[in-house]
């Protein structure tokens, strides 16, 4: 693409087009930009539109998205994969191209205005995120170059904008493992950038104090040199992140000396002008408090001479920070410092006489205390608050972190704390008790301390506290909230009720949790999205709750409440809001997972979850609720069917229309869990299955089908219960070879290769030699031209399992002579190359079993291995078959990780989810045989029996001195064999 006249009115209409509020002038535009980015050079035309400055800004500034964009996709896009239905890569940006932009962009940036600045800075991230420093490296001397210009001209805008870009290209440095390489790219980055950094950071530092003595300063002069001060802060945090460099040892005072000031010094012309003001100074003090906490983490020993006036200065800064949300994050921030310390040698600063009560008393308990904030969060956004409370993921909020500092202190002071603690929950009860519509708060406040501070057992789910004795508790503060009529009162009381009975579920007895089930069902019906959540989550959870590896409740224990207990969470599905909350439907998977599945309870749910599924299959949109819709309805159709299979077809009447919608309407999302259900509703029938099943049969069977990879696992599911269910099927209309098609298609691809095994061992498993056998040597072919390409372990051991699978079925003259037949000996170098070096890679006790015994077959009936000529193989055969049958697979299995192509690995995986509720049941193929050991020994014995004499010098030479006792060992275990200890193994 030229830089022409031509070429910037185009783009310019383009850009200007994509902002039209009408749809087809819109897409019109987009796709002729699509198309457009494919040429050279598209990139370089969009920046240079991008610095026109006759455009209007606008057009500019969607090029500008655009120019970021492209380079996301194009600077250096992933391999190609080979896989077949993976979305090809977008062509990569030429290299000339490349250079081009690399020498125009920092300097564009730097001219242009605040908002494309922005975007060119974050473009110019994508460039340095896979360049910097080793392919660009002009790019820190230029923006040095261009920093020192701007600071003798105190020109802010500038500064700013390349501290901007220096803090997004240096961010690596926090995230990145520890290597050679990061190392060697953070010593160039500070010996080119600390100095100019430390100066630039003083330099504002003295601008900030002369303007705020001078009588305070505008707003306008002072936020530019604030914001500057800013991402300095984050740059240091950045290049200190892996180790203590020289630099900031040596010049540690300075940085010190200016970190405590704004810690510890009031600027009222920002902090005073508004919102924006005083959120700019606090993220600069919550910036040193990233720092400090990072310094006091890792670099406590060189830190130590600054401790105390930090620890006093963060306190006292803490005593002045307000209650509001905005200021939310300086307040955990400097939270977190005072916890590290509490933790860390120099804890003693928190043993002096009235610092924990002070603590407590000024930081901890208003810090815990419900805010206008956390109500009305309560009650607009019951899925955030309840990730927050519930889901722990509320560590950067003060609640927790407050509660976290509490921890840390009582690691050094644990009596002090407990004691005060406790103390503080009973002022906390008594001031309730004494007022309690006024007062709830501290009721809450109380519940809340008593949840935070509970230590979580290593490995397990249950919790403990020392703050309170917890049945005492439970009957005198949260039994009455559970017990109260109205549901709908103190809606967050009756939330930390809740929360405390599933926290505290291991240590409330059955019988008394018995009793409370009926409140719970009631709390089902609350108007509060968050309380009938929490109530759905506590029974879900007490469900789960085992002793001794028992399930402490029973379906005879839920057995008198079930029809109640069905009834309020279905209707709890149809409250506001909660019409696919996920908590309720968990809720009731775990309960129908329980509960013993009776014909007058499956009939409501299956008519329940079939409504649930006619309306989100209009709109799929929470992924979490879904899969545990599609769960529960698997978990009722295995528990109803397997217990009367004259259900299956009733439930095949009240599903087949949802799944027809997910398939006709082309619900994509559904597809996996479609092919699942309907591959366990097939399993569940007898032959012949049903005429229903016949369209859909014809829907696996195309290639259309197959197309979408994520759909594939489920697809094979489905496909191998047509095979067993309808095996007669398969030798009509040409079908099995358009399902050998398939399982060709599948065996190409690492992605999905093994998925093509289980299509190929269930066709052996199921169909008649007969009906195979015009098949077998092309399977050979594709196998073999498979391996020769791709000598995994994994590959191997599916073909180990496959042949074994094809000797027990069908014998080892099939096995041999087909597979001669493609390539004549190839069996032997399969036999010596593969089978025997492989064999103890085996896993799984049906597999392990399955290629035991197949090898066991070859060792005793095989004419190859019986070929006075393969006594060496015959020797390594049976030494790989006594590693099988007599170590365990954590002694013998060696398998190294294989790293799988990433762009494959995500097509594939990313968006199939497998039912566990509808798994496939594994069959032995093998039911006859109790013992693959036995089976060896014995037919050991009959070939010994044969060949008297032959085989102890063979035993001697070949078999692993450790295996020659294993199996000596094996043979004796039994006295039936034991001639064949005295005649086989006498070694």
């Amino acid at each position: 693409m030229e830089w022409n006249p031509q070429t910037l009115q185009f783009l310019s209409d383009c850009f200007l087009h994509t902002l039209s509020p009408t749809p087809e002038p819109r897409r019109r535009a987009e796709a002729s930009l699509l198309e457009a980015s494919d040429r050279p050079n598209y990139g370089l035309a969009v920046l240079r539109l991008v610095a026109e400055p006759n455009v209007d800004e606008q057009v500019r500034m969607a090029a500008a998205v655009n120019f970021k964009n492209h380079l996301r996709g194009r600077w250096a896009p992933s391999a190609s994969s080979d896989e077949p239905n993976a979305v090809a890569s977008p062509s990569p940006i030429p290299d000339p191209e490349k250079d081009q932009i690399k020498a125009l962009i920092v300097s564009l940036m730097l001219s242009a205005n605040p908002k494309i600045q922005s975007q060119l800075s974050e473009a110019l991230a994508v460039i340095g995120k896979h360049d910097f420093p080793k392919s660009w490296p002009a790019l820190l001397p230029e923006l040095i170059s261009s920093l020192q210009k701007a600071s003798q001209a105190s020109d802010y805008a500038s500064i700013n904008g390349i501290l901007g870009t220096a803090n997004s290209i240096f961010k690596k440095f926090r995230y990145q493992y520890k290597t050679n390489d990061l190392l060697l790219d953070l010593k160039y980055c500070l010996d080119n950038f600390a100095a100019p950094l430390l100066e630039i950071f003083l330099k504002t530092a003295a601008l900030i104090d002369s303007t705020a003595n001078s009588g305070g300063g505008s707003v306008a002069t002072l936020r530019p040199l604030f914001e500057s001060q800013r991402l300095c802060c984050r740059i240091f945090y950045s290049l200190n992140f892996q180790e203590l460099p020289e630099f900031f040892e040596d010049h540690m005072k300075e940085w010190m000396t200016e970190f405590r000031k704004y810690l510890t010094t009031s600027y009222p012309a920002l902090e005073n002008s508004g919102a924006d003001g005083l959120a700019l100074v606090d993220e600069l003090r919550a910036a040193v408090c990233e720092n400090i906490n990072l310094y006091m983490e890792k670099n406590e020993e060189e830190f130590q001479g600054y401790l105390n006036d930090f620890a006093l200065a963060v306190w006292s800064l803490l005593g002045n920070v307000s209650q509001a949300s905005s200021r939310d994050q300086l307040a955990v921030t400097a939270i977190k410092f005072l916890t590290t310390v509490s933790t860390s040698v120099h804890h003693k600063l928190f043993e002096g006489e009235g610092v924990i009560p002070q603590i407590c008393q000024s930081i901890v308990i208003p810090n815990v205390r419900l805010r206008d904030e956390d109500e009305e969060l309560f009650e607009m956004n019951y899925v955030e608050f309840i990730r927050r409370d519930m889901e722990g993921s509320d560590l950067d909020t003060r609640r927790r972190i407050a509660c976290e500092l509490l921890k840390g202190i009582a690691t050094n002071y644990k009596k002090q704390v407990t004691d005060l603690v406790s103390v503080q929950i009973q002022n906390l009860l008594t001031s309730f008790a004494a007022n309690t519509v006024a007062n709830w708060k501290d009721k809450d406040c109380a519940i809340y301390l008593v949840v935070s501070l509970a230590t979580k057992k290593a490995g397990g789910t249950s919790v403990s506290t020392d703050l309170v004795d917890v049945h005492s508790f439970f009957g005198s503060v949260i039994v009455p909230e559970l017990q109260s009529q109205d549901v709908n009162v103190f809606p967050m009381l009756k939330a930390g009720a809740l929360k405390f009975f599933t926290m505290f579920r291991y240590h409330i007895s059955k019988q008394y949790a018995l009793q409370c089930f009926p409140d719970l069902i009631r709390f089902l019906g609350a108007e509060s999205n968050v309380v009938h959540s929490y109530a759905a989550s506590c029974i879900e959870k007490l469900l789960l709750v085992k002793d001794a590896g028992q399930a402490r409740y029973n379906s005879a224990d839920i057995s008198p409440i079930l029809g109640a207990l069905m009834t309020n969470l279905f209707n709890a599905l149809k409250l506001p809001e909660s019409e696919e909350n996920q908590y309720i439907m968990k809720c009731i998977m775990r309960v129908l997972g329980v509960a013993e599945i009776t014909p007058d309870i499956a009939g409501p749910c299956i008519t329940g979850l079939t409504s649930v599924l006619g309306e989100v299959c209009k709109n799929p949109r929470n992924p979490v609720f879904n899969h545990y819709l599609f769960e529960a309805v698997a978990i009722l159709v295995k528990r109803a069917c397997e217990k009367d299979p004259s259900l299956t077809s009733a439930f095949e009447a009240n599903l087949f229309p949802s799944i027809e919608i997910i398939l006709s309407n082309d619900v994509s999302e559904f597809f996996p869990y479609a092919f699942q259900l309907l591959a366990q509703l097939l399993e569940l029938n007898r032959p012949p299955i049903p005429p229903s099943y016949r369209a859909i049969f014809e829907i696996l069977l195309s290639p259309d089908s197959w197309k979408r990879a994520s759909n594939v696992p489920a697809l094979v599911r489905l496909l191998q219960a047509f095979l067993q269910k309808a095996p007669h099927e398969l030798n009509q209309e040409g079908r099995l070879s358009q399902v050998l098609g398939i399982f060709k298609k599948l065996l190409s691809s690492p992605s999905s290769y093994e998925q093509g095994f289980f299509v190929l061992n269930t066709v052996i498993e199921n169909l008649e030699y007969g009906v195979i056998a015009p098949y077998v040597t092309h399977i050979w072919a594709a196998l073999f031209t498979e391996l020769l390409s791709r000598r995994t372990i994994k590959l191997i051991k599916s073909l180990l399992i496959f042949m074994s699978l094809f000797l027990v079925k069908h014998g080892s003259t099939n096995l041999v002579e087909t597979m001669n037949a493609v390539q004549p000996n190839i069996f032997k170098e399969i036999l010596a190359q593969f089978w025997v070096p492989n064999l103890k890679h085996i896993t799984g006790p049906i597999e392990t079993k399955l290629t035991a015994v197949a090898s066991t077959r070859l060792l005793c009936e095989s004419p190859i291995l019986l070929d006075a000529m393969a006594t060496e193989l015959w020797g390594k055969m049976l030494d790989s078959v006594v590693t099988l049958v007599s170590r365990p697979e954590e002694d013998r299995v060696e398998e190294e990780p294989e790293m799988p192509d990433l762009a494959e690995n995500v097509g594939y995986t990313a968006s199939f989810v497998r039912l566990f509720n509808a798994g496939k049941k594994e069959e032995d193929p093998l039911k006859e045989i109790k013992d693959p050991k036995e089976f060896l020994v014995a037919s050991l014995a009959t070939l010994s029996a044969s060949n008297p004499g032959r085989f102890p010098q063979v035993i001697s030479q070949y078999l692993d001195p450790a295996n020659q006792t294993a199996l000596l060992h094996l043979c004796k275990s039994d006295f039936v064999f034991e001639d064949v200890a005295s005649s086989t193994i006498k070694v």
